[in-house]
């Protein structure tokens, strides 16, 4: 399987990616300076755990998420608990798998999916297909085809020189195409990418990736439509997103990492900083991005990330023009993911306490 066959190489990418090497000297350093480093990395996993699930419909709060993965018991919908139980238990085996070893890929999909769907750990025997609003958006490869078509795309994860950064994004596109699965495709494509992105750099393990994913959910299934025509596949549309998202979730990591120094750790990354831009633009609306950061004491583009994420989960927007505008606060912002619930094959009735 050569490079031009699922990619085409972007220009942009190799500015991108001296980016983030620069930025995981600083995450390094920041952990170095951190004096509660594995509570800091466990409030990043249960970020990820929480988004990853969220993206495909789970409807557990971070709270209750996290009151799982302490042990504690909750009132909540039994698959969604178990979904994040069994997330929890792939995550805690990165460290053991071989990002291109088949067999790995099937354990980790038996942790993700056990006792919620059938075929867990087995490549699916039935067509599939991703659909919204009643229009086909995707078909998953036949099913005579996947074996083979996932051991070719390892493969070339295992035997090509392109790197990890671009590797990983390629991979976790094509998991996403060929659709191994009856069900956990996205969870597992994006579990992988963090694995092929921690063999390269073991920090990443614990990296907000899927997080930023969850914030900026349209994006992310805009990337995969559009890496992919009725005439040929081309994941660059998807890389581009992901190398993205990666170099923003350092930014987030490290900007946790400082304030979970100074003030110790909350549930939620960055929940203080969000909570404050909106305070400040709840009584003065026309702040902008440079005077809000002058007044929390961070860097601008750190306040100009932290806008966009609330603009993208719909907390925030911006009426005028750039020089003249206000902000606006949009209230009560539950948006619910009815288009993602639709997906999930199905659902448990009724509530249970475990």
């Amino acid at each position: 399987m050569a490079d031009e066959i699922f990619f085409s190489e972007s220009p942009e990418w190799y500015a991108k990616i001296g980016s983030i090497h620069a930025l995981l000297e600083r995450v390094k350093i920041s952990e170095e300076q951190n004096a509660d480093v594995l509570r800091l990395r466990r409030l990043s996993r249960i970020m990820s755990i929480h988004s990853s699930t969220a993206i495909e419909g789970n409807r557990l709060s971070l709270a209750q998420v996290t009151a799982v993965l302490n042990g504690k018991r909750i009132f909540g919908p039994p698959k969604d608990i178990k979904e994040v139980q069994n997330a929890f238990a792939a995550y805690e085996q990165m460290s053991r798998y071989d990002p291109y070893s088949v067999r790995d890929l099937l354990k980790a999909h038996a942790l993700l999916t056990g006792s919620l769907i059938e075929e867990s750990g087995r490549f699916r025997s039935v067509n599939v297909a991703v659909v919204s609003q009643n229009k086909v958006l995707h078909r998953g490869a036949p099913p005579a085809e996947v074996p083979a078509l996932v051991e070719q795309a390892l493969r070339w994860g295992k035997t090509a020189g392109t790197h990890p950064l671009i590797k990983s994004s390629a991979l976790h596109y094509m998991l996403e195409h060929i659709h191994p699965f009856r069900d956990g495709n996205g969870r597992i494509g994006r579990l992988w990418q963090s694995l092929i992105l921690s063999k390269w750099n073991s920090l990443f393990e614990w990296m907000p990736v899927e997080t930023l994913i969850h914030y900026n959910q349209a994006g992310y299934y805009k990337a995969l439509q559009r890496s992919q025509t009725k005439l040929r596949v081309d994941a660059r549309p998807f890389i581009d997103f992901m190398l993205e998202i990666i170099e923003n979730s350092l930014y987030q990591y490290i900007d946790a990492a400082a304030e979970t120094q100074n003030v110790g750790v909350n549930v939620g990354v960055n929940v203080g900083v969000k909570k404050k831009i909106l305070t400040y633009l709840k009584a003065r609306p026309e702040l902008s991005a440079r005077e809000l950061a002058a007044l929390l004491k961070k860097t601008s583009r750190t306040v100009e990330r932290h806008i966009k994420e609330l603009r993208e989960q719909g907390v925030l927007r911006r009426a005028g023009s750039a020089k003249t505008g206000r902000w606006q606060i949009i209230p009560n912002n539950n948006e619910k993911r009815t288009t993602l619930a639709a997906r999930r094959n199905a659902h448990t009735a009724g509530n249970t306490v475990l």
